[in-house]
């Protein structure tokens, strides 16, 4: 049973979300990976999902990356209906995702991963260009990169995630997936990371963090979306959920805010009818 958010509509943006996902399904075989699946992603705000292995979370980003269709389900952006039927569509949509396997050329240094299939020049490449354009975009994300020339494989792993984000943003996106951007990082390299998504959510993006880390997730998330087994299972605004809530919600506890929240309105109804009545 798929549990309604715990906030309430009144506290909810007024906005328009840049992305919407209504009734998203996804299904492999006999396997059901998404069953009605409802998200929304605000200009500005940093949304993290979260749930347990098998929660639906990699076929989730899949969908969005143009990876995979949906089954049912509609997906909206900027309030039109789209569809997104290959990864070339995801990114001329606006959308930007970051795999949790970078998909780096270690052999290159950073411009040419930078700017790899979107090189810059007509009949030679302009080197001077492109590097000009490298150096302000990574001033932009205060990236901690010591020359744009130095070979990818010689880069720590932050230094790493920070020139897949920037390749991200050439194409000016709306929206940036980042998968599990901070694991296997150690402490200094995935405090890097997460200045970087401030400065994502600074610049206006919207940002979806898949993390399984909840102390990254409360650090620099606006928002929790939480799934269990390929449903929603709670929609959480960071400063009014604790860690410990979270994690009932991911693993299904039956003592959580969820769960608390429909007693208390339960109780206020039977209340209002014994009002009523008397």
């Amino acid at each position: 049973m798929t549990m309604e958010s715990p906030i309430a509509d009144a506290e909810r943006p007024t906005r328009r979300p840049v992305l919407s996902l209504r009734g998203v399904t996804k299904g492999f075989g006999a396997v059901r990976a998404l069953t009605d699946i409802h998200l929304d992603v605000y200009a500005g705000e940093v949304v993290a999902i979260v749930g347990d292995n098998g929660a639906g979370k990699s076929t989730l980003v899949k969908i969005l990356a143009g990876v995979h269709p949906p089954d049912a389900g509609t997906i909206a952006f900027d309030g039109e209906p789209v569809t997104i039927p290959s990864p070339a569509a995801s990114k001329e949509l606006g959308i930007a995702t970051v795999f949790q396997d970078l998909a780096l050329c270690d052999n290159l240094d950073v411009v040419s991963n930078l700017f790899l299939g979107r090189e810059v020049g007509r009949r030679t490449l302009d080197e001077e260009e492109m590097e000009s354009r490298a150096w302000s975009l990574l001033r932009q994300l205060s990236a901690r990169i010591p020359s744009v020339r130095i070979a990818v494989a010689s880069l720590s792993g932050g230094q790493r995630q920070t020139v897949a984000i920037a390749r991200s943003l050439i194409g000016e996106p709306r929206i940036v997936i980042l998968d599990e951007p901070t694991a296997a990082l150690g402490v200094a390299q995935a405090a890097e990371v997460l200045n970087l998504i401030e400065r994502l959510r600074e610049r206006g993006l919207g940002v979806v963090l898949i993390s399984h880390n909840m102390a990254d997730v409360q650090a620099v998330a606006d928002r929790v979306a939480v799934l269990r087994l390929g449903r929603n299972n709670g929609d959480f605004r960071i400063p009014d959920v604790s860690y410990e809530e979270i994690i009932s919600a991911i693993t299904g506890a039956t003592d959580n805010v969820v769960s608390r929240r429909a007693e208390r309105l339960n109780e206020a109804e039977r209340r209002d009818e014994g009002r009523a009545e008397a």
